[in-house]
């Protein structure tokens, strides 16, 4: 069976369960997942979890990302983004020192109110359920960590900015974020907009690093469906945990593994491990604490 993990760069006008909808045929296989959902009209990187390696999702989402998003000035829109209902427009005489000076208020920790375009849930019912019907209800702050937020000369070099379609002349910037998870590049521009006194949405997105994995790691779909052996393709899950040292067990302690037993390490340093079996197979995810090792989750087949 394929397990391993498949670096997408997602393409424009697809959604993340898009991706693995498809996937799933090509592969053959029910247990297809992502890590960090990007929007529709996002592309880059979509790391796409195969068979067992779908164990490792909760792990990858919580990373850090980066992003290179086209910041368009002097335009509001209902979702944050050039996808959406124009809500108002103003004119722009905003310097690359001025947006650079801007940016300063937005790095560290920081407070978002989740768009109402978003998949966040309400009483249950998902917030761009209820902007669809016209309804906008209150949102708490939430806080994210903005590690990096520069102003960057372009997407990327493989992209090229989404054209203006409304044409309307404004001004367009390219910022480039790294940032925790959970947090809106539409907000992120949107709010810049606001600071700068004229407004502003995201008018493109670049994801160019999720989970440790980078761009240059990606490949198209397209290229996936043709490949005739789309297995080959696959990174190995234990990349996940490449920031983990590896321990190696002998028989006796795979033995103990596989059948769910902690094992006595008296000699190992407290912290989390990649373990594995004497044939180099990558078996778990362990953690040892107290001279014992327990394992947090396992990869082999069972």
């Amino acid at each position: 069976m394929p397990s391993g993990i498949l670096i997408i760069d997602k393409p424009q006008d697809w959604t993340s369960m898009d991706v693995c909808a498809k996937l799933r045929g090509a592969f053959h296989e029910k247990r297809v997942g992502h890590a960090g959902t990007l929007d529709p009209m996002a592309t880059g990187v979509l790391p796409v979890f195969i068979g067992r390696a779908t164990r490792g999702v909760q792990y990858a989402e919580t990373g850090e990302k980066e992003y290179v998003a086209g910041l368009r000035l002097g335009l509001v829109t209902n979702t944050q983004d050039t996808s959406g209902e124009v809500l108002a427009r103003h004119s722009v005489s905003v310097t690359k020192e001025a947006l650079s000076a801007a940016l300063e208020p937005f790095r560290g920790e920081i407070d978002q109110i989740p768009p109402m375009y978003s998949a966040v849930k309400i009483n249950g019912k998902k917030l761009y359920e209820l902007a669809r019907k016209g309804v906008e209800v209150e949102r708490k702050p939430r806080r994210v960590t903005v590690h990096t937020l520069e102003p960057a000369e372009t997407l990327s070099p493989a992209q090229t900015p989404l054209p203006i379609t409304d044409g309307q002349p404004s001004p367009q910037f390219y910022l480039r974020v790294r940032c925790s998870k959970g947090t809106y590049i539409r907000t992120l521009c949107h709010d810049i907009g606001q600071a700068l006194g004229c407004g502003g949405c995201m008018s493109a997105l670049v994801r160019t690093q999720a989970c440790g994995f980078s761009l240059n790691e990606a490949h198209p779909l397209e290229e996936v469906l043709a490949h005739p052996d789309p297995a080959a393709l696959l990174l190995p899950v234990d990349r996940l945990f490449s920031h983990c040292p590896s321990l190696t067990l002998k028989e006796a302690g795979e033995k103990k593994l596989r059948n769910g037993a902690a094992l006595s390490t008296p000699r190992l340093a407290p912290g989390q491990y990649r373990v594995y079996g004497p044939d180099g197979a990558f078996l778990a995810l362990c953690q040892c604490a107290g001279g014992r090792l327990t394992t947090l989750k396992s990869f082999y087949e069972v």
